[in-house]
């Protein structure tokens, strides 16, 4: 994958979405991987969108965003499928 392309897509997505916030497009990457291979695949989608309007809702705080990254790398691991 270009990352190039990938980064450059998210600020250009995130300025038309008038989202002023860094985004970490990696930690973002990691978070969907994390959600498909641990639940379901179309589980990545929806976890990444959830994250999404819980990282609105706490008006993106530093220390808010990493309790929710937190909380949902628990929540996976606590309900990874086996073998995953």
């Amino acid at each position: 994958m270009d990352d190039s392309v990938l980064t450059d897509w998210a600020r250009e997505l995130a300025a038309e979405l008038g989202i002023e916030q860094v985004l970490d497009v990696d930690a973002v990457l990691d978070l969907a991987a994390d959600a498909a291979h641990g639940i379901v695949r179309p589980a990545a989608p929806l976890t990444t969108y959830l994250v999404g309007v819980a990282v609105g809702q706490a008006g993106g705080d530093p220390a808010r965003v990493a309790d929710i990254l937190q909380r949902v790398d628990a929540a996976i691991s606590a309900r990874a499928t086996p073998g995953s």
